[in-house]
């Protein structure tokens, strides 16, 4: 698992870890427009369920742009995460440069209040011809 996942961070009994793919059928290198996917496995290793409710993400360019992305859930969902689980999600990040990184948190709630951030970790979008 830590191969296919080599990012990854525990906060407070729950695991966040992070696989990247380039993709070169949905980049235009001509228009400076690089696309990676990115898959988010979520652990909840507490023993009572958690539940994610927004996600603030940082995204960087090898400009140093910096792009913040806040909203409610992941792509269309605020999902429970029952002890010993996961949640697998999927979704993407274009960039106008080939190389950058993102990072950021979940904010979860588990079974009493209060509400806590959850890491994730920093992980590396680059264009596999450009050296990690």
């Amino acid at each position: 698992m830590e191969s296919f996942f080599p990012f990854a961070e525990t906060t407070d009994g729950v695991t966040v870890r992070v696989s990247v793919t380039f993709l070169p059928e949905q980049s235009d290198i001509d228009s400076k427009r690089w696309f990676w996917a990115y898959h988010v496995r979520i652990e909840n290793h507490r023993d009572t369920a958690v539940q994610l409710l927004t996600r603030h993400w940082r995204i960087n360019d090898e400009r140093g742009g910096l792009q913040m992305v806040d909203g409610d859930g992941v792509v269309g969902e605020q999902p429970i995460i029952q002890p010993g689980k996961a949640h697998d999600y999927v979704s993407g990040c274009p960039l106008n440069t080939q190389r950058g990184s993102m990072e950021g948190h979940f904010v979860m709630v588990g079974s009493t209040p209060p509400a806590f951030e959850v890491r994730i970790p920093r992980f590396v979008l680059a264009e596999p011809t450009v050296e990690q």
